[in-house]
């Protein structure tokens, strides 16, 4: 029986799904090493999902289960292209997945993009989230209102999560710090500013029913948001999707204020056109998307672009910076119009940032259906698992692996034992290979 040795980067759910097809083909003897920069796995579904989505977060389980089964390695705590470069992992195996996901944020592109308190809202979800590399000044929570640019259900994430009390953030993950950190802020009002018209957002009805369940906060839909052209037409020719999101905006613009000490409003049909202040923003400016000559101005301390994400080039990758992708054919790398032996690609860095978890699986099979379509030219690398982990030995890289994550993952449940909570998780990198039970070099 032919051997394949396959190296997949990223271990968020596209990575993980092609680790399962591949551990689970009865035709190859396939060992899978599954390198992740983090000490922990999982990707966006420990540092993407809101935290108060627990049934979502709940695949984790499902996840875990892959990284259990014979013959597949979690390589956490290891950066490709520092800890070991591309050529390395190609010359060590057989074939090389790559599932790096969509690690940074779309900008705007408008003028004071880069005022102190615009920031990301990937970055406000990774701080959030407890990501260890996440970075957020918790001063600029000091702002009375806050502005999210973009009506998905990232967008619909952070205004939630500014609006949660304490006790409902206590029922989750969130650090400590996260927590006291809301807990004391003083935005008051969240406005979030849709682009196009309400027939054409993104974010699920299920979604939008959830923000309006929030008990500390009334969200405010102005009736003549709904009343254009474009959406009465939208009524009457829309799919049930469009017509249920609908239906609960009127819903949401009908029922009477409850005079809650936070609300989330908002707005379709405007343009960010620019960002307002000195050093620090002050307030943002928008034109009626569909009257362009028509402005206002509306006053924000806080800015949180969620526009969406963006991938990144890998070193000694072929990359397609307009799309923000690894140009391919049938998954495989291409370079030009010849693939790359040897080197596939899948997920967010295949497609773009789009589907859902389960969009993943389907790419899995794509992706891994391509490489045993080949496993017969596969050049046939004669290395062992022993010959990477001598390399990153020898370069003082402290691999987690699995193991070791499952007493990161019995620290954060400790943790929350001890605050009467389900886990509390660990933020900190150093605190995450202690628990681990690496010594830093």
């Amino acid at each position: 029986m032919r051997k394949l040795r396959v190296a997949i980067v990223g271990s968020g759910p596209s990575g993980a799904f092609c680790a399962e097809a591949l551990a689970e083909e009865a035709e190859y003897d396939i060992s899978i090493d599954v390198f992740e920069k983090l000490p922990t796995p999982f990707g966006l579904v420990r540092y993407g999902v809101a935290p108060d989505h627990q049934k979502i977060k709940s695949i984790v389980a499902s996840l875990a289960e892959i990284f259990e089964m014979p013959g597949v390695r979690f390589l956490g705590n290891v950066t490709v292209g520092s800890d070991i470069t591309m050529d390395e992992l190609r010359e060590h195996y057989d074939a090389v997945i790559l599932a790096a996901g969509a690690p940074l944020d779309r900008r705007l592109g408008i003028l004071g993009e880069d005022l102190r308190g615009v920031v990301a809202a990937r970055n406000f979800v990774s701080w959030y989230s407890g990501h260890p590399d996440a970075a957020f000044d918790t001063s600029l929570l000091d702002a009375e209102r806050a502005v999210v640019v973009g009506v998905g259900n990232v967008a619909l994430d952070v205004a939630r999560m500014l609006v949660r009390t304490p006790d409902e953030l206590r029922r989750t993950d969130v650090p400590e710090h996260v927590i006291e950190a809301l807990a004391e802020h003083a935005v008051r009002e969240v406005h979030v500013i849709g682009r196009r018209g309400a027939e054409h957002a993104k974010f699920t009805n299920k979604e939008f029913l959830e923000l309006t369940e929030v008990a500390s906060a009334d969200v405010v839909v102005s009736p003549s948001e709904l009343a254009t052209p474009e959406v009465e037409s939208a009524r009457a020719s829309a799919g049930p999707a469009t017509s249920r999101l609908l239906a609960a905006l009127q819903a949401a613009a009908d029922r009477p204020l409850h005079g809650r000490s936070r609300s989330i409003h908002f707005h379709f049909d405007r343009t960010p056109v620019e960002f307002i202040g000195d050093t620090a923003v002050r307030a943002i400016q928008l034109a009626q998307t569909s009257a362009p000559e028509t402005l206002s101005t509306l006053e924000a301390g806080l800015v949180l672009p969620a526009v969406g994400y963006r991938s990144a080039a890998l070193e000694g990758v072929p990359f397609n910076e307009s799309t923000g992708t690894i140009p391919h054919r049938d998954s495989r790398v291409v370079e030009g119009d010849e693939p790359v032996p040897g080197l596939y690609v899948v997920g967010w860095i295949k497609r773009g940032p789009s589907g859902v978890i389960g969009t993943n699986r389907l790419c899995a099979s794509e992706t891994t259906g391509a490489i045993l379509e080949d496993a017969p030219l596969l050049r046939d690398a004669g290395s062992s698992p022993e010959a990477v982990d001598e390399l990153l030995d020898a370069r003082g890289v402290e691999v987690v692996d699995w193991s070791r994550w499952l007493a990161i993952e019995a620290a954060e449940t400790t943790r929350g034992a001890a605050a009467g909570r389900d886990r509390v998780k660990l933020h900190d990198r150093l605190g995450m290979l202690a628990a681990a039970g690496v010594s830093v070099r």
